[in-house]
């Protein structure tokens, strides 16, 4: 796909900065910039608050271009741009660049890789859809079993947080949460409804949990 015959919403860049701006007034922030890429130029913000137990990664570059909703039959433009987040422990050391080797690249690599799918493949993403890190589910690295993940609504932050207006339209934000390979056949089989129901029946954080157990795997006791 050639991303020069696609409509360029480069404003969207400056208000996503401003958005961050006006949440994260006292954070230290770290940015993840694209290397020179045929596709979308997709940076990925690292933002550290103060007084909380979270940090977040942030994209930012992924609404610069409309997603193909298309297939929505109702209120589609409302659908047209988004940006990813994931909330991360603090003190994740992700280097000075992306990638830069560590155990925890995979973490942007997924956000990274979500955030393009739409594009690359010409489609749309929104709540309740899951992308897998490639079409065998096989982990987004070695220094983990996680290999796709559901977009999700944030429940840590206000709702005025995850929309942002922009003359084109809203820019909707969405939060990622990782899967497992069983609990992705779970969900693709029973659907998305059903499997909200394990998050909720085990509490589970919106941060991620390198030791979470596997919601979907069968004891082989």
């Amino acid at each position: 796909m050639d991303f020069r015959d696609k409509e360029q919403y480069q404003q969207h860049y400056e208000l996503i900065d401003e958005h961050i701006e006006k949440f994260f007034k006292d954070a230290d922030i770290d940015v993840f910039h694209e290397i020179p890429t045929c596709d979308i130029h997709l940076d990925v913000y690292h933002i550290k608050p103060r007084n909380v137990e979270f940090e977040l990664l942030l994209t930012s570059g992924m609404s610069s271009i409309a997603m193909n909703v298309s297939e929505i039959p109702k209120d589609s433009e409302s659908y047209r741009f988004a940006e990813l987040m994931t909330l991360i422990p603090k003190g994740i050391d992700f280097g000075i660049m992306y990638p830069s080797k560590t155990k925890f690249d995979w973490i942007i690599s997924m956000i990274k890789q979500s955030a393009k799918f739409p594009h690359l493949y010409d489609t749309w993403i929104g709540l309740g859809h899951t992308i897998q890190a490639d079409e065998e589910m096989k982990p987004y690295s070695d220094d983990t079993d996680y290999c796709g993940c559901l977009v999700l609504p944030t429940m840590t932050f206000p709702k005025k947080f995850q929309k942002i207006k922009s003359s084109n339209g809203l820019i909707n934000i969405y939060g990622l949460f990782p899967m497992y390979k069983e609990e992705l056949e779970f969900k693709i089989e029973h659907g998305f409804n059903e499997f909200i129901q394990f998050l909720i029946k085990n509490n589970t954080k919106e941060i991620i949990n390198f030791k979470r157990i596997n919601y979907c795997k069968k004891s082989t006791s």
